[in-house]
């Protein structure tokens, strides 16, 4: 999920949804898809998304409901999924198992205490994305003519490479490694209320003199999804250290500190394995009725907790239709 220290690295403002009228947004699907699939969980009863084999599809609530916020300001959303994971997040994800596992144990132990809000809580923090739920996803996209794409490995460098090349206008994801890959433009907080946030990445080389690989330098001192910071190298004194020696192999002789696989880890962001074998219409046409059946009758979610977002998504599709015709 990147390093939250960066945000005081990084040039940030909000931008009103108005000014990304018309846009093309490469999403980290992955990423989007879990903010609303742990929300769903933690506010919504279990019966409305679980099936009467007991497969859960949480996702499909949170893909309904969070799409209209796209369509009703004329952006094009492009979801770019995950491929295989890279072999130094191993650790990352290793960590991120064994934390699941205590929190299911937690979540265990409140059920059987009958803590409803303790339940509700640690239920959304438990939530993983299984085959179920990326085949599902995947496909109620697809009804609704959301352009999928996939990466060959990480979908956050992939988004980047196709703003980069022009493809796309943003990245969308709430991942400060958007920055590190070299996303021009992120857009971060989509899936929050209000206007999103704008991260700049060319702003943020200016503001604090350094160039790309200075700033890959500065977060590898600071820690990243695939290695531990070195103690004492905050924001401030990480980019101090990479301006005054150049880059990340002279500090480590100035300073005598060390970071194992730092070649590896610079070229993961520098040069990450993306594909240009790729392409998409920006031109939306869902088909409601199918997506309707997929989403209700398929997979049995109650029809009044989606129908509003099908409302929106008919009425916004309808609307920017008229806009650019008019």
């Amino acid at each position: 999920m990147g390093n939250a220290d960066l945000r005081d690295l990084a040039a940030i403002d909000e931008v009103p949804f108005d000014d990304l009228s018309g846009s093309v947004v490469a999403v980290d699907a992955h990423n989007w898809l879990y903010r609303y699939l742990t929300t769903t969980v933690r506010w919504t009863n279990d019966s409305i998304y679980t099936t009467a084999d007991g497969e859960e599809v949480a996702n499909l609530v949170g893909v309904v409901q969070g799409l209209p916020k796209f369509f009703e300001h004329d952006i094009t959303p492009v979801f770019v999924f995950d491929g295989s994971v890279v072999d130094l997040k191993d650790d990352e994800v290793a960590q991120r198992r064994e934390d699941r596992e205590k929190r299911e144990e937690r979540l265990e132990e409140a059920r059987e205490a009958g803590d409803e809000l303790a339940v509700a809580r640690l239920d959304s923090q438990t939530q993983r994305l299984t085959d179920t739920i990326l085949s599902t996803t995947r496909e109620a996209l697809e009804l609704l003519d959301v352009p999928v794409i996939e990466a060959p490995a990480e979908g956050e460098a992939q988004a980047t490479h196709m703003a980069r090349e022009g493809a796309v206008d943003y990245v969308g994801t709430e991942d400060y490694d958007a920055l590190l890959l070299g996303a021009p433009l992120t857009l971060r907080q989509l899936t929050s209320k209000g206007d999103p946030e704008l991260m700049d990445f060319e702003a943020t080389l200016d503001e604090h003199d350094i160039t790309w690989e200075q700033l890959v330098d500065a977060a590898i001192l600071m820690g990243t999804d695939f290695n531990e910071g070195i103690s004492g190298y905050g924001p401030k004194t990480a980019v101090k250290a990479v301006r005054e020696h150049g880059d990340i192999w002279t500090v480590f002789e100035a300073e005598d500190v060390y970071v194992d696989n730092a070649d590896r880890i610079r070229d993961l962001f520098l040069e990450p394995a993306v594909t240009d074998d790729y392409e998409f219409d920006r031109e939306i046409e869902p088909d409601l009725e199918a997506a309707r059946a997929f989403v209700c009758e398929e997979w049995e979610v109650a029809e009044s907790e989606v129908e509003r977002g099908f409302e929106r998504i008919e009425q916004s599709v309808v609307q920017t239709g008229l806009d650019r015709w008019t």
